[in-house]
């Protein structure tokens, strides 16, 4: 039986640092007019997907394992290239909902609740590594306090993606934020991006637009190919951006048809069936292809096309999750204990997994590896997420949104 919430539960709104929780507590504000004609389910389409979160789960266990036992899973690494379409489909979706609840978007509230929700558990783990880099002798923590640095700026990608040859030490302790860099930089440029298009065009356009944008950094990876590139392209949010878009453009496209238009049915219909065989294919390139290694040719294609048929893959998949929650696949990724850790402590088991791999490693520890890794990196997720994230998921829910410039409403049909 569902519970109903008090002034104690963190909603799911807050969970992810948006105003939706705040919209239910006090009447929205005017909505400009015609404002919804444009985006009819923007706004209906906001509650969790428990499939999606599921596939948080998923995906951060298969990051975990591809760092502890790299020869069981050489293209685990798959998973961060999920977690961007899941990030673009997520922020858009909210992004829309709130242009239409209030007629625009509150930049400066969207940018603070994107720092409330990811930036006090990454300073976290940035302090942590770097007290371990200061006061002891483990070797997987030297260089911390530069690697903090970098890492509590969002910076990881851009050192590692100027380095041509191997990566040196310089962020190695705190590498896997290099991720969590190309998404902050994501979240401060699409919102912008996103407001240009609304003012300007309507909604058709806004869609083919954000299509438009997919296709970019393909090409922009074909031109700068080369192996010495290759750093570049992996860790640059322009050179990755047509994942996180290929999210955002899922979610403009579920906003802009109503619950009985045809072409929704159609695309239910399609979403269902090619669930699994996108679910397979991902797991094909996380069990069989190295993506990090120089395979030639291989490489080359995975680098310049290979980027964008994954995010395809992954788009398919977060559509049919949020399309046919009634089929097998969305019944097992919503499962209770699937659903809850990928909704409270994927983040927290992301930041927390590498340095704790590094932690065993400079410990010595090689027999049940894994299996410490896990337990460690959720005892500390936990701890991350009650004493961190958690509160500060309600300071983001108690703050007042300021009220946002309204589009014009013959820019949004």
């Amino acid at each position: 039986m569902a519970k109903a919430p008090d002034s104690t539960d963190v909603t799911e709104a807050e969970r992810e640092g948006t105003d939706t929780a705040v919209d239910a507590r006090r009447p929205p504000a005017p909505v400009a007019p015609r404002a919804s004609r444009g985006f009819p389910s923007a706004v209906s389409r906001t509650g969790r997907v428990g499939g999606l979160d599921g596939l948080r789960t998923l995906a951060v266990a298969l990051v975990i394992v591809h760092h502890v036992e790299p020869e069981a899973l050489p293209g685990g690494a798959v998973a961060v290239d999920v977690f961007f379409t899941i990030s673009g489909f997520v922020i858009t979706r909210l992004l829309l909902a709130e242009y239409v609840r209030r007629g625009g978007i509150s930049l400066p509230s969207f940018y603070r609740r994107r720092w409330l929700r990811l930036v006090p558990a990454m300073l976290a783990v940035c302090a942590v590594c770097a007290v371990l880099g200061t006061t002891t002798s483990l070797w997987g923590f030297e260089g911390s306090l530069e690697a903090a640095g970098l890492s509590a700026a969002f910076l990881t990608n851009v050192v590692r993606a100027m380095e041509s040859g191997p990566y040196s030490d310089l962020t190695a302790p705190l590498a896997h934020t290099w991720s969590l860099g190309v998404e902050e930089q994501f979240y401060f440029l699409w919102p912008l991006a996103l407001i240009f298009l609304l003012r300007r065009f309507r909604a058709r356009t806004v869609l083919l637009g954000t299509a438009a944008l997919c296709v970019l950094p393909l090409l922009w990876r074909c031109v700068l190919w080369n192996p010495d590139a290759a750093h570049r392209i992996y860790n640059g949010t322009d050179t990755r951006a047509d994942q996180l878009l290929a999210g955002a453009l899922v979610a403009v496209a579920l906003a802009r048809l109503r619950a009985d238009d045809p072409r929704l049915a159609l695309l239910r219909t399609w979403t269902g069936r090619l669930a699994w065989p996108a679910l397979g294919l991902l797991a094909l390139v996380a069990w069989q292809v190295p993506v990090t290694e120089d395979l030639g040719r291989w490489t080359a294609a995975y680098y310049t096309i290979g980027f964008l048929v994954v995010a395809v893959l992954s788009a398919t998949l977060v559509a049919a999750l949020e399309l046919r929650p009634e089929t097998a696949l969305s019944r097992l990724l919503a499962l209770t204990p699937l659903a809850w850790v990928g909704r409270n402590l994927s983040y927290g088991v992301y930041l927390w997994h590498y340095p704790v791999v590094r932690l065993l490693a400079s410990l010595g520890v090689q027999e049940g590896r894994l299996a410490a890794t896990v337990v460690l990196t959720l005892l500390m997720a936990l701890l991350s997420y009650y004493v961190i994230e958690r509160p500060f998921l309600r300071r983001a829910h108690r703050a007042k949104a300021p009220r946002p410039t309204p589009v014009p409403a013959t820019a949004t049909t």
